[in-house]
């Protein structure tokens, strides 16, 4: 799914994250973003504009609108409509599916809210998830601007006694970190759950337990394929040692046997960030969720 110039725009705005007031100009009153998972099942969450209110729901097969899964101000509380568990299995189903949406990222960044921590949770792993998925926020940052940082130097190099910054300021440039530390801080923190909506009778229990099954069952079946099948021992040492040391070995043993799925290289390669590494190994493992991400948290 190609990310959307809204979604792009809203992405890019720490207020959007925050739930702080922000410049809605040239956005729609509305914006509608649809992720879809497996067996034409799809998370569906819809932003009111400028308010921030939230409502997060689920496509259902062959149905042309969604049913409301859970609502939220922007500022929350948020529902507990998901568990933190199947957010992070559709993610990862997503992340496969779309090389755009890589996990952890937008999706989980979007959507984590949606799905606190529950009593037997491990709060340290969800906070590292979510965490990643807030410092993968990017905005791009134009060439012209990068290069001035590259060469916008004098011509020859000053004498020692004009070197320092109050002679020669550097250029400033442009982070590309969307949200600063302290709010990836408070966003990465997971909150309990309060609101319960999956006691209503309204709850679509019987459609998202059949999106669980059609998800775990797709990641089920991930290791079985022809690319991935060699490598699957050395993914299931690396889970079961928690090194990502043979994590280079495990790539070109990918490379070797053909595999080009541009999710499962970058998830694998340089520089790597650990948390994309561990989805990824445990899944060609077919490792259960956590069993490597447990050994870097």
């Amino acid at each position: 799914m190609p990310v959307s110039e809204a979604l792009r725009r809203l992405a890019e705005t720490p207020a959007f994250w925050t739930g702080e007031p922000f410049d809605t100009d040239g956005l729609p009153a509305e914006a509608h973003f649809s992720f879809p998972v497996v067996s034409g099942y799809a998370l569906v969450l819809d932003v009111e504009l400028p308010t921030g209110d939230r409502a997060l729901g689920l496509r259902r097969p062959a149905a042309s609108e969604p049913v409301q899964l859970g609502w939220a101000p922007a500022a929350g509380p948020y529902p507990a409509a998901l568990r933190w568990w199947e957010l992070e299995r559709f993610a990862r189903v997503i992340a496969l599916s779309d090389p755009l949406l890589p996990h952890p990222g937008l999706v989980v960044a979007l959507l984590s809210p949606f799905a606190p921590a529950a009593a037997d949770d491990d709060p340290a792993q969800i906070a590292a998830v979510r965490e990643a998925a807030y410092r993968s926020l990017r905005r791009e940052i134009p060439f012209g601007e990068q290069l001035a940082a590259l060469t916008g130097g004098p011509e020859q190099a000053p004498l020692p006694l004009f070197t320092g910054e109050r002679w020669w300021p550097a250029p400033a440039v442009p982070s590309p970190q969307v949200l600063d530390e302290a709010a990836i801080a408070s966003l990465s923190t997971p909150a309990q759950a309060r609101l319960q909506v999956r006691a209503g009778h309204r709850f679509p229990h019987e459609d998202l337990s059949d999106l669980v099954r059609h998800a775990s069952a797709l990641l089920a079946g991930v290791p079985h394929h022809d690319w991935y099948a060699a490598a699957r021992p050395l993914a299931g040492r690396i889970a079961d040692s928690g090194d990502l040391a043979a994590v280079p070995a495990l790539l070109g043993a990918l490379t070797g046997a053909g595999c080009d799925h541009p999710t499962v290289l970058d998830a694998l390669s340089e520089p790597l960030v650990p948390l994309e590494a561990c989805w990824m190994v445990e899944t060609l493992a077919g490792a259960e969720p956590g069993t490597l991400l447990r050994h870097h948290v």
